[in-house]
């Protein structure tokens, strides 16, 4: 790709597509009985049944009661906004973007659609898919975090290469991939919105996978918000001393007790018990309201 091109990207999806080349550069590129194009910046009127969806496409989900609304809307007033395809051959294309517009648009029934067409090779096509992915307000943290990752992967980018690209500092690219480091579950809570990025963040800085599970249950249970995670997180993270003869192992029943409670009062709850049977439980605490929240549950 051209330094001119690279430029492009760096400027947002509208940069690229004003920069790139007008399709149909002569009548004969696809044989006789090619249809006009308009020229490049002009909107054409292209049939729906002769647009094919980008394979390159990195969202999947589409909410269908938004995609109805906006069927009734386009039904109402027309599509407001073109779509972006590029063209393959005469009477075929390929979305570049726009492909809840499309959707939308066949769902009210029309049978052709203003697009703007265009020319890019397959790694333009993936970038300026997922650009314009990432720049929608309503895209989930892993949805970001998916696409950050395939534009380093497939397209051989640098994480302060993407960054350019997609106008975010380089700390804020890794905070998104390490999002795709967290276990399965935790993922799907994001991505299902059950757990928003301000936790995910504070969830990320823990190490130990089964401690993340812990607390991503505490989220999902109890609604801690996102200061009572951060200080969760510091408190697992924090180095325990060991002072004196170590306790004895606890035994599988004594380990169930202890993960019980802690999931009752929302905290790391640690039992100690001797070889006679004998021991006690401590119940920390982050703050007075935190020890007020315990307090009421034990009926105090």
């Amino acid at each position: 790709m051209s330094a001119e091109k690279r430029n492009a990207l760096g400027k947002g999806l509208s940069a690229l597509l004003n920069d790139s080349v007008s399709v149909l550069p002569n009548k004969n590129d696809f044989g006789t009985g090619t249809p006009e194009v308009n020229p490049m910046g002009s909107v054409n009127e292209i049939k729906i049944s002769e647009i094919e969806v980008n394979p390159f496409q990195p969202r999947t989900d589409f909410d269908t009661d938004a995609l109805t609304e906006l069927a009734d809307s386009i039904k109402l007033q027309g599509l407001i906004q073109p779509i972006t395809v590029r063209r393959l051959s005469a009477h075929r294309y390929q979305l570049i973007s726009g492909e809840r517009r499309l959707r939308a648009s066949r769902l009210a029934g029309l049978t052709s659609i203003p697009a703007y067409v265009r020319t890019a090779n397959d790694q333009q096509m993936l970038e300026m898919a997922l650009i314009e992915n990432i720049q929608r307000e309503n895209l989930n943290a892993i949805e970001v975090a998916l696409s950050f990752q395939r534009m380093i992967e497939e397209c051989n980018l640098k994480q302060e290469e993407l960054g350019e690209r997609v106008s975010k500092n380089r700390s804020t690219v890794t905070n998104y991939l390490r999002l795709l480091k967290l276990p399965p579950t935790i993922q799907a809570s994001i991505r299902d919105g059950q757990v928003s990025m301000g936790h995910a963040r504070a969830l990320i800085t823990i190490n130990d996978p089964d401690k993340q599970l812990y607390i991503h249950k505490l989220i999902t249970k109890d609604g801690l918000s996102v200061r009572k995670v951060e200080e969760l997180a510091r408190e697992l993270q924090r180095p325990v001393k060991k002072e004196g003869k170590q306790p004895e192992p606890l035994s599988f029943q004594v380990q169930k007790i202890q993960a019980d409670l802690a999931s009752k009062f929302s905290t790391q709850v640690k039992l100690k018990v001797n070889s006679q049977g004998k021991g006690s439980i401590e119940i920390p605490f982050l703050s007075e309201d935190d020890l007020s929240r315990i307090l009421e549950m034990l009926d105090w």
